[in-house]
């Protein structure tokens, strides 16, 4: 049987494992247990986890064939470009932590793009916006995801890339079965970006979106990977790819051009931790907003979850008073480093950490909240894990930013532009205001876990601002209330909105809403609302989490992957 015929085979016989909305079996305060869909992935030589099957197995090909966990990373990223097109691909940006087993090291790399250089602050002005618009040519930043394939490739790679992308390259040719998440996705944005120049061709050639389990081509994207798989890295960014997109922009009256695509490179970026219940937990620092995370975990870890209880009260309002502090710090100080450096030490210390804990109260909601003054006195996503035999692991997280991003698709390439342009403040004068040659915040963030200088977990949760509200959830459902690896992802999540945002938009006076997924008890929702927050009806996004953990003691590796998504983890 050949590789693509295993994963198509795969992929059909995980469909009916693959998303079940969270339910509590009880109205009583919740277990864990009530709501794992799925049993926790092992695997002695390798692990990868993924949200669509072919990805997962694509990348266990890859392990099983003497890759490095990077070249399995790398390749589930290309085949998920391919299947997952609304949420990942070429036009986009990637990020990603590497441990490297053998040294006992730490890498972490800044795939992202920058605005491009003749697209002027005034232009927004003079068009009348205070935002930048989500859709078309004005949100489009160059694309990192591609560079940062190949830097981590350079670095790390053991086998070619021709290998790497092969299954992605088959899967695009020949045509994969689409999964049921992805399909209902596709289809509510089909109508949102069928005016984009280039996008019905290529994502609606029949003029609708794919049904769950009919097979979708793309030739062109397939093209497009055998020229990288052949040329290299410079046949995106200084060959004729680059010349096509540049040909793209100038027709339809966008900015990006040529010499910015031919001058982009990605960074190594030191990650940034904190330590909580014995752990050491790791972030990228900013353009990213994983510092938020960090800054939650630093406010939470004096209170005494443990006890409190999952899904309790107390539980979650210390969870969404931390959210709106570290929130509030967010819109103020994150933005592209090279113009505005965050203060990354004094928002992480203990003092600034006691400062902003001390503004929560047991009994009462916070309503506005400003960001604090850490000097003290001075001033839409795909995230994967992969890991190898040498204890190499990767976290890695990869996104259009909104689905389809810009909606625009240069011709004869099979992917689309990102929007990740729209996250920049129009205001002048603030960090992440607006500049030509410029990254914007950035929302998507890989994470990583150490113990006593040892690996321990891989992990994400896609989705927007959900992204640090689910990586401090996993880490309370992990470290304070002993779920396990399976259990953390599958159990119910809550997400605030209404804080102020790095664009500019002031926060909620109110104090925002509170999401919940079904599960919760009804006298804990009560209760909430008796302290001040807004408790708004079921319903909502609350990410997309993948994870694998090394359990050192057995020297084996455990898997996870969540049901609200399409994927599955896989270990041999």
């Amino acid at each position: 049987m050949s590789a693509f015929a295993r994963l198509a085979l795969l992929g059909l016989l995980v469909l009916e494992a693959c998303w079940f909305p969270p339910r509590a079996r009880s109205a009583e305060r919740p277990s864990a247990a009530a709501w794992t869909q799925r049993s926790t992935a092992v695997g002695k030589h390798g692990m990868a986890a993924t949200n669509q099957p072919l990805a997962t197995l694509a990348a266990v090909d890859v392990l099983r064939a003497g890759g490095h966990a990077v070249d399995a990373a790398i390749a589930a990223n290309a085949v998920l470009a391919v299947t997952d097109p609304a949420n990942c691909g070429l036009g986009g940006d990637l990020f990603a932590i590497v441990w490297e087993g053998p040294a006992r090291q730490m890498h972490g790399l800044n795939g992202s793009g920058r605005s491009p250089q003749a697209l002027a602050a005034e232009v927004f002005a003079t068009q009348g916006l205070t935002s930048i618009p989500s859709q078309g040519f004005l949100p489009v930043t160059v694309p990192g995801c591609v560079d940062g394939w190949f830097a981590l490739h350079r670095r790390f790679g053991r086998l070619p890339m021709a290998t790497v992308l092969a299954p992605a390259i088959q899967c695009a040719r020949e045509g994969f079965p689409v999964t049921e998440v992805i399909a209902r996705e596709w289809a509510q944005l089909l109508r949102t970006r069928r005016e984009q120049p280039g996008f019905t061709s290529v994502f609606a050639p029949g003029g609708s979106a794919p049904r769950h389990g009919q097979l979708f081509r793309n030739p062109e994207l397939a093209d497009t990977l055998e020229r990288l798989a052949a040329d290299g890295v410079d046949a995106f960014y200084r060959g004729e790819i680059a010349r096509c997109i540049d040909r793209f922009m100038r027709d339809h009256g966008g900015y990006l051009r040529y010499e910015d695509l031919a001058s982009h490179r990605s960074e190594w970026a030191a990650p940034t931790s904190v330590s909580y219940r014995g752990y050491d937990v790791w972030e990228l620092p900013p353009n990213g907003q994983g510092l938020a995370a960090l800054q939650m975990l630093r406010i939470l870890e004096q209170f005494d979850l443990r006890r409190a209880g999952f899904g309790s009260p107390d539980h979650l309002h210390a969870l969404i008073e931390a959210k709106k502090l570290a929130f509030a710090d967010r819109a103020r100080f994150y933005a592209d480093p090279h113009f505005a450096p965050a203060p990354v030490a004094a928002l992480l210390s203990a003092d600034y950490a006691r400062q902003r804990r001390a503004l929560i109260r047991d009994d009462r909601a916070l309503a506005a909240v400003e960001a604090g003054n850490p000097a003290l006195g001075d001033g839409d996503t795909v995230y994967l894990a992969a890991a190898d035999s040498d204890r190499n692991m990767v976290s890695l997280i990869q996104s259009n930013f909104h689905r389809f991003g810009a909606g625009v698709c240069p011709p004869g390439l099979g992917f689309c532009l990102q929007n990740r342009g729209q996250l920049f403040d129009l205001s002048p004068s603030r960090p992440n205001s607006y500049a030509p040659g410029k990254r914007p915040f950035h929302t998507i963030i890989p994470a990583f876990v150490t113990r006593e200088g040892r690996p321990v977990m891989s992990f994400g949760v896609m989705g927007g601002d959900m992204q640090p509200q689910g990586h401090v959830q996993i880490l309370l459902n992990l470290l304070d209330f002993d779920m396990g690896l399976q259990e953390a992802g599958d159990a119910p999540r809550v997400y605030h909105g209404g804080s102020a945002a790095p664009t500019g938009e002031p926060g909620d006076s109110a104090g925002g809403r509170v999401l919940v997924e079904r599960g919760f008890a009804p006298e804990t929702l009560e209760e909430l609302t008796r302290r001040g927050h807004r408790i708004a009806p079921p319903g909502g996004a609350f990410g997309g989490y993948q994870a694998i953990w090394y359990d050192a003691d057995e020297d084996v590796y455990r898997g996870a992957t969540e049901s609200r998504k399409d994927g599955m983890a896989l270990g041999y």
